[in-house]
């Protein structure tokens, strides 16, 4: 049965109702959730300002020991620069950066593979480092107190900034995900995680599951993936093919943003129905800046979806 797709005469409304609740949500959350990954961030600031003695040494040894350092090493070059800059910079492997970053080394790479890429980083970060912050480099001096919390202000800054959208993005998935939880808790639904290795349609009754990985076909049909589903429910009451529900959640603070990535449902939908057939059912669940244009198009390809100013659309969709 449609839920929402089918009432374009409600769109207006609901699309008020939903940039309503976000920004209200925004308001009240985003700046506590940017305050305290704030607060990681500038303890992050000053491991690196021990590990490297206040900037003078930033050696490979360094970043063996501590390779989580190189995100807060980016945001102390002027400019700072992006994890894609550094590794077009440095000429490193992809992901090589994005491995560091995590708190790792890479498993596979010789030792001297390493040093040399080590060594590539720390050339391009003096080069690029931000002296005039760092003014008591010039002298290879200790800072006075003042300088060194000004510089550790300045660069935990730049490294909020950096990741304030997924800050917010995660805040807000994280609000998402517990609304369908409280949802489905309050009609009886049991949270389970459920095994991969099992097909979809053993999926116990009145159970759901969150950041659950669907085997899918590939777009080009060649191999088998694992796509992400935000939330996977199985109703107390089945539905006919035995699938269970396939929610994504889906948060957006501007309407270019959301147009921008609309085909991305329509591709898992394609994806999905590619593997499973016509009758498995993927359902949005919206907060935000969802305007005409985007949900138009998603109607179009056969999504439907549930505002989040409105949760109980869920029993229109069969749970």
């Amino acid at each position: 049965m449609p839920i929402n797709a089918d009432k374009p005469l409600m769109w207006r409304a609901d699309v008020f109702a939903s940039v309503t609740l976000y920004n209200e949500w925004f308001l009240d959350a985003a700046p506590r959730a940017y305050r305290e990954t704030r607060k990681v961030v500038v303890n992050d600031v000053e491991d690196l300002f021990a590990a490297t003695t206040e900037m003078r040494s930033i050696t490979p040894d360094v970043i063996r020991k501590r390779p989580e350092i190189v995100a807060t090493l980016r945001m102390a070059t002027a400019p700072p620069i992006a994890r894609d800059r550094l590794t077009g910079l440095a000429s490193l492997p992809n992901g090589f950066v994005k491995k560091l970053e995590s708190g790792n080394l890479p498993g596979r790479m010789s030792v001297a593979d390493l040093d040399k890429h080590l060594e590539s980083i720390c050339s391009v970060i003096d080069e690029l480092l931000d002296r005039g912050l760092f003014d008591w480099l010039d002298g290879n001096r200790a800072p006075d107190p003042q300088q060194r919390e000004l510089a550790a202000v300045v660069v935990s800054d730049r490294r909020c900034g950096a990741v304030a959208d997924p800050i917010v993005r995660n805040a807000q998935e994280a609000r998402q995900l517990g609304v369908i939880e409280d949802w489905l808790v309050a009609r009886g639904y049991t949270k389970r995680q459920h095994p991969g290795s099992q097909s979809l349609e053993s999926m116990p009754r009145g159970t759901f599951s969150f950041r659950q990985n669907v085997p899918v076909r590939s777009e080009d049909g060649q191999r088998t993936i694992n796509m992400p589903i935000d939330a996977v429910i199985q109703p107390h009451t089945p539905f006919p093919n035995g699938f269970p529900l396939l929610i994504e959640a889906k948060s957006a603070g501007d309407f270019t943003n959301t147009n921008k990535r609309r085909k991305e449902e329509a591709t898992k939908i394609r994806q999905l129905r590619s593997t499973y057939g016509n009758d498995i059912r993927l359902v949005l669940f919206l907060c935000g800046y969802f305007d005409a244009g985007y949900l138009g198009y998603e109607a179009s390809e056969g999504l439907d979806w549930v505002w989040e100013h409105r949760p109980d659309d869920f029993a229109i969709a069969g749970l």
